[in-house]
């Protein structure tokens, strides 16, 4: 195996394992809409269930129909980024840390699709009354390296 992958997929490791315990943990802790209240005004823990994608997009649809089209796009996605992982030369480890955390992200949200159709969510951002939806630690690997990535196609000029 070549080092790119060895970071890829030992970051993206790393993320399913912290992914995971988060959720199993707040599950076993923190009763379903409960929220903690951690830095007031601004930050909370809050466990909520989400079927749909980001932002519940398709939340309301048919499981017959939302599951399996999660499952797929997250296994089409999973593809995708071990593929492009081989374009990737290894010096640009910026960009394998990015794909590592995609990759992680993908795969933690898609165990629990896998295990109950939907995401356990718990971080709750907020300004006073204005909320940003729910997420959780696979929903920011994923977050952050889609914005390395647009930031690495943005600020250089060098092929990945």
């Amino acid at each position: 195996m070549t080092r790119r992958y060895s970071v890829v997929l030992g970051l993206a490791a790393l993320v399913v394992a912290v992914d995971q315990w988060s959720k199993f943990f707040i599950r076993r802790t923190v009763d379903l809409y409960e929220s903690i209240v951690v830095v007031p005004s601004f930050f909370q823990i809050t466990h909520t269930r989400n079927s749909g994608g980001a932002f519940s997009l398709f939340a309301g649809a048919d499981d017959a129909v939302r599951v399996p089209f999660f499952l797929a796009v997250s296994l089409v996605a999973i593809v995708a980024l071990l593929y492009f992982v081989r374009s990737v030369e290894p010096r640009r480890w910026s960009l394998l840390v990015a794909l590592g955390g995609i990759l992680g992200g993908a795969v933690g949200n898609l165990i629990d699709r896998m295990l109950s159709g939907q995401v356990t969510d718990f971080l709750d951002v907020h300004w006073h009354d204005y909320h940003w939806p729910v997420f959780n630690v696979a929903d920011s690997c994923i977050t952050v390296g889609v914005l390395v990535l647009l930031a690495h196609s943005f600020l250089t000029k060098d092929p990945v």
